[in-house]
């Protein structure tokens, strides 16, 4: 079954400036022919365009005239929750004049004036029990669009599990869409109860029995070509202290009428099913989770959707599940009028690592050894970055199974080995190598090489120890650097370069038993009461503490950068450079260890947002750094500018044209000043 499912393809390698020659005129041409979902100008989806790119080509804004930029207006969510919220991660999108975005724990949708930021019109879904349960109501990211027979549609999915079609322009309910929903207040048309697709019993009002298990959404639907695709999600995994939950389904929906297309079973349901077989102790019955809570992409031309998903049920044990539990922690291609799967691959093995798909997968057309490839890229949170042809599956550059440890925790199967892209190569490496420690001083050194003498040091998959093990060690360790959904990766299909935030990290994992958390409920994030435990059975080990690993006196264990920004040709898998994003931090520039030590370029704060432009590499320095907007020559990584913010930039960030002007908008928030806003940034009018 694996290697049905990671076929491998032929590497090519070209000079990185021969390939952006190369690049130019032919992948340029190629993107520019493809259809990539929005017009020039526009932000149509989550990530800017079907593709995921997060790449606009307007270029008003360049390195000569970027550090005039000035706030055009704030637009503040603070209006739409009673919560300081920061979790908030909708990107607006810009469609036909207008900018739409959700806000607030009841996913609000807002329509506003692009070039004043004020409000045209809003939707606000009914109370119910099934969104005051909802433990992503902050989560929703954005909304979606389509033209139905001219007419603008905006379609959003509610921490309550509904989908909700509204005329763009007036924020009315479609009529003829979906079926009549038996909720006080909820229009007559224009929804779908999306858990009547999922087929399983429910309460309109309540959603599922808690015993069966629970569902709700993060991320907004995609439209491809004539189908609405959506996805769903669960608890965090490592919350989770009982085994059963209901699975979450891939639903496709007709464009039109709202009528269920198809549904696409994220976990095999029957022997025919591809995958089956990687469900040992008949775990597909009542094992769940798996679900594609980040964003999709889609092929519009080919008509596929790219789907990342996460790990089952429970993360850091999987012992009642065996088998390497398809289609967890995957990429999948499903035809997008059938909902058949096209092609596949895992990119974690009996997922338990809390190392689920973050990220949309991102879509380009490339030239690999002077051969044009339809490529669809995942990128990851342990850092490794997944090439594949986007039509076939196969792998761009070999991967290889690589043998990983194995568990001693009682009842745990490993898979034996891991994927491992042999390029691009990891954004961080793959363990904590010597020459990788540490060296401000000869005596921070030594230090850190005693305290590494005590733990077991490995790469992303080492497994978690029991509480009370008998190992000589204190833990074993796991080190790599990748992204998260707060810090995506970006783009630029003209030629071929991706840009991914990183950072070293290193972590290790107790797991206790699961009698020790297991509860009634566990806490709730959209209202003031709790969330029901789902399911029956408790796991025997769930989630237990941290290892304590930590580095000399305080300071890092890595060498520096402790954070940067790392473009990658993905015309031959060559890291291209590197940049450090931020600044040392303030109780490191103090430290007494560090006095006399050169600080300059070390990085530092949280992983930067990006966004690629017609010339410029756009960062913020993350949710913890400064106040700042940074543009960065997108060549070769030279910060060629930057501009004051409101308040620190957060994961929303997008750019459009209205009237002539180019608009950058940023989501910012810091503490009760500005939470979950956004500001917008344009050239001062002549």
């Amino acid at each position: 079954m694996r290697a049905q499912a990671q076929r491998r393809g032929r590497a090519g390698r070209l000079s990185w400036i021969t390939l952006l020659a190369a690049a130019l005129a032919v992948t340029g041409a190629a993107a520019q022919e493809q259809d990539r979902g929005t017009p020039h100008g526009e932000w149509w989806y989550q990530s800017g365009d079907a593709w995921g790119t997060r790449f606009s080509p307007l270029d008003q804004v360049n390195a000569e005239n970027f550090e005039d930029l000035e706030v055009a207006w704030v637009w503040r969510g603070d209006n739409y929750s009673p919560h300081t919220n920061y979790a908030s991660r909708s990107t607006p999108s810009y469609i036909d004049g207008v900018l739409y975005t959700v806000a607030g724990y009841r996913r609000t949708v807002v329509a506003m004036d692009p070039a004043t930021g004020e409000t045209l019109w809003t939707y606000r879904e009914p109370n119910t029990e099934r969104w005051e349960q909802s433990m992503r109501a902050a989560y929703g990211k954005g909304v979606a669009y389509s033209e139905v027979d001219g007419r603008g549609v905006i379609f959003i999915v509610t921490p309550a599990f509904f989908l909700h079609a509204l005329d763009a322009k007036t924020g009315d309910h479609i009529e003829g869409f979906g079926t009549p929903v038996d909720i006080p207040g909820f229009p007559e048309t224009g929804v779908v109860d999306l858990l009547a697709g999922l087929g399983h019993p429910y309460d309109p009002y309540s959603g599922l029995d808690p015993e069966l298990g629970y569902i709700t959404n993060s991320s907004p639907p995609i439209v491809v070509n004539d189908t609405i695709v959506v996805g769903n999600s669960h608890e965090q995994g490592y919350s989770q202290s009982r085994i059963e939950n209901v699975p979450g389904d891939i639903l496709g929906y007709d464009l039109r009428n709202g009528q269920l297309k198809w549904k696409f079973n994220v976990i095999p349901q029957t022997e025919s099913e591809f995958g089956f077989d990687t469900w040992e102790n008949d775990a597909w019955q009542w094992t769940g989770d798996v679900s594609s809570w980040a964003p999709m992409a889609a092929d519009l031309e080919r008509g596929i959707v790219y789907i990342p998903t996460n790990a089952p049920t429970i993360d850091y044990y999987g012992g009642f599940r065996p088998g390497d539990n398809l289609f967890g922690t995957s990429i999948i291609a499903l035809d997008v009028e059938t909902g058949e799967r096209v092609w596949h691959f895992q990119t974690v093995h009996h997922p338990i690592w809390n190392y689920d798909l973050p990220n949309v997968p991102i879509l380009v057309d490339v030239n690999v050894d002077g051969e044009e490839v339809p490529m669809a890229i995942q990128t990851t949170k342990q850092g490794l970055t997944f090439a594949f042809n986007r039509e076939t599956g196969e792998p761009v550059w070999p991967i290889e199974e690589v043998e990983v440890p194995q568990s001693v925790v009682p009842g745990e199967q490993l898979s034996p080995t891991q994927p491992i892209p042999t390029r691009p190569a990891p954004l961080e490496a793959l363990g904590l190598p010597e020459e990788n420690v540490i060296d401000f001083t000869p005596e921070l050194r030594a230090e850190a090489l005693e305290i590494m003498s005590n733990f077991r040091i490995g790469g992303p998959y080492m497994p978690p120890l029991p509480e009370g093990h008998n190992e000589p060690v204190q833990g074993w360790i796991g080190c790599s650097g990748g992204l998260n959904i707060t810090n995506p990766a970006s783009l630029d299909p003209t030629t071929g370069i991706l840009y991914q935030p990183s950072g070293p990290q290193c972590s290790g994992r107790l797991v206790q038993p699961g009698t020790n958390t297991d509860g009634d409920t566990h806490s709730c994030t959209s209202s003031e009461g709790d969330c029901w435990t789902t399911g029956t059975t408790v796991s025997d080990w769930v989630q237990g503490g941290g290892v304590g690993w930590g580095g000399p006196q305080g300071l890092p264990m890595h060498k520096p950068p402790y954070n940067r920004i790392t473009a990658i040709d993905m015309n031959t898998g060559e890291h291209l450079w590197w940049q450090p994003v931020g600044e040392a931090s303030e109780r490191m520039r103090r430290h007494p260890a560090l006095q006399g030590v050169d600080l300059t370029g070390v990085g530092g704060g949280s992983r930067a947002v990006s966004m690629v432009t017609g010339s410029l590499l756009l960062t913020t320095r993350g949710m913890n750094g400064p106040a700042v907007l940074d543009a960065r020559n997108k060549a070769t990584g030279e910060l060629v500018g930057t501009v004051e913010l409101p308040a620190p930039g957060q994961y929303g960030m997008m750019t459009y044209e209205h009237e002539g002007d180019q608009y950058i908008v940023v989501q910012i928030a810091q503490g009760g000043v500005f939470p979950a806003s956004l500001a917008a940034l344009r050239l001062p009018a002549e």
